[in-house]
């Protein structure tokens, strides 16, 4: 695959994030394949907020549609091949540029 695909499918859930590291041009793509990876531990931390009575339905529900919303901007900026930071979460570097 190379880096506008594997940025692409990088962003389709974990199953496609591990398909676009493990199958893809890691180089090319490593700006949204970290992206997608802060995405996508944003949503499973997400998911155990919503233990909390009440404010957690409000954080969850506020917070899953940021997290859909974020999804759709790293998806078109992957299509574009632009590399936009995600708004909040994208300073975050789990995968080094280098």
């Amino acid at each position: 695959m190379d880096a506008k695909v594997t940025g692409i499918v990088g962003y389709i859930g974990w199953i496609g994030w591990l398909i676009a590291f493990l199958a893809g041009d890691k180089e090319g793509a490593k700006f949204h394949l970290n992206q997608s990876l802060v995405l996508n531990i944003a949503s499973f931390i997400l998911t155990f907020v919503y233990v909390i009575p009440i404010l957690g339905l409000i954080i969850g529900f506020v917070g899953g549609i940021a997290i859909f919303v974020f999804w759709i901007m790293g998806l078109i900026n992957a299509i574009k091949e632009e590399e936009k930071p995600l708004p909040i979460i994208g300073g975050i570097h789990l995968i080094d540029k280098e």
